[in-house]
């Protein structure tokens, strides 16, 4: 159903990709928006145990959009180092694919945004992160991403030079 990569040499292995989404601290996520026009939008996420999960608004263009279409592909770019002299670019990036739905139950709502917190406040109190949350609650909107497909590249100079997946 998905593509295989045509540079085989340059993929990265899915430990490589994992390490990459933990590392990461935005992306772009791609769905169906108006009018047949793709809509991808920067954000924020969180990966974990094969699901992504954002934080946004209860309405706008996005969640129009996951309601008309639940297909959605996210990207996280690692390594964009532009190189003048060779003409190129020394690029690692992981691109994921699934379905998107808007977490509905508190329970589960709730154990995602808790996951958002820790990745982006690790040195704030669980006791401060709880008051956030707590304070932005009702205008709170979770998205969790299923991934079906993922798969990760990186410039073939990175390959040679065994730097594959770079630190992870």
């Amino acid at each position: 159903m998905f593509r295989e990569m045509r540079r085989k040499k340059q993929v990265l292995p899915e430990e490589v990709c994992t390490s990459i989404l933990n590392r990461g601290t935005s992306g772009v996520l791609a769905l169906m928006g108006d009018e047949g026009y793709p809509y991808a939008v920067p954000m924020s996420y969180v990966y974990d145990d094969g699901k992504l999960y954002f934080h946004c608004a209860k309405e706008g263009h996005k969640l129009d959009a996951v309601r008309r279409c639940s297909k959605a592909s996210f990207c996280v770019i690692d390594q964009d180092q532009i190189v003048p002299e060779e003409y190129t670019t020394y690029f690692r990036s992981v691109i994921l694919f699934g379905t998107i739905r808007i977490l509905e139950g508190d329970v589960e709502k709730l154990a995602a945004i808790e996951k958002l917190t820790e990745k982006y406040t690790p040195d704030d109190s669980a006791d401060n992160r709880k008051k956030a949350i707590e304070r932005d609650w009702k205008p709170l909107c979770m998205l969790e991403m299923a991934v079906e497909h993922m798969s990760g590249k990186e410039a073939i100079e990175l390959v040679r030079a065994g730097q594959q997946g770079g630190n992870i």
